[in-house]
């Protein structure tokens, strides 16, 4: 049997995956104005890329293929910039040994493992408690989307629910989660 060979019409891109694509984005950034730049970027880059595009895929997941590599590409550059960034942690004012610690050269964590580990442990406790007081809609789409990592139109598709709708119920669960947390663990 043969394959189905795809093609690409980016002439109805931003019509057929702008919502899509900004979705999926949002998803993993949580900000609005990059998720928006990085939608331009995997339009931009497909329409140079188009000559390499073999058919294979759905002209969706070739663009969700771009995309990804963008978003990976932005946490590339900010981590980079962030791995050559000074530590503002002085272990001597004054004298010869004066200076900072560039945080490549940082010397290792003196923490108690074990006391981490218990931190964790009570941190992962009290989001699931707040995931629990959430309502039983909001706490399934939170945990499909945010932990299960399903795509967001097979969840559309299960809950009977628009794309919309369940971003509006992501936004209130993060928003409820957050009071929840603030209250419950960081005041601790």
């Amino acid at each position: 049997m043969p394959k189905e060979t795809h093609l690409l019409n980016p002439d109805k891109w931003v019509k057929l995956h702008a919502d899509y694509l900004y979705n999926y984005a949002i998803g993993r950034i949580n900000n609005h104005d990059l998720a928006k730049d990085l939608v331009q970027d995997t339009f931009f880059a497909g329409l140079k890329a188009m000559d390499n595009f073999q058919g294979l895929a759905s002209e969706r997941t070739w663009l969700v293929a771009i995309l990804k590599r963008k978003i990976i590409d932005y946490y590339r550059k900010i981590n980079s910039a962030k791995g050559k960034a000074e530590v503002k942690m002085n272990f001597y004012d004054d004298g010869e040994r004066e200076g900072d610690w560039i945080e490549e050269r940082i010397p290792s964590s003196w923490n108690n493992e074990t006391e981490k580990d218990i931190e964790n442990e009570e941190l992962s406790d009290a989001l699931e408690k707040c995931i629990a007081n959430l309502p039983e809609k909001y706490a399934m789409v939170f945990r499909m989307k945010t932990i299960q990592q399903i795509e967001t139109e097979d969840i559309c598709k299960e809950l009977e629910i628009s794309s919309s709708n369940l971003w509006v119920i992501i936004h209130r669960a993060r928003t409820q989660l957050r009071k929840c947390m603030e209250d419950n663990w960081f005041k601790n």
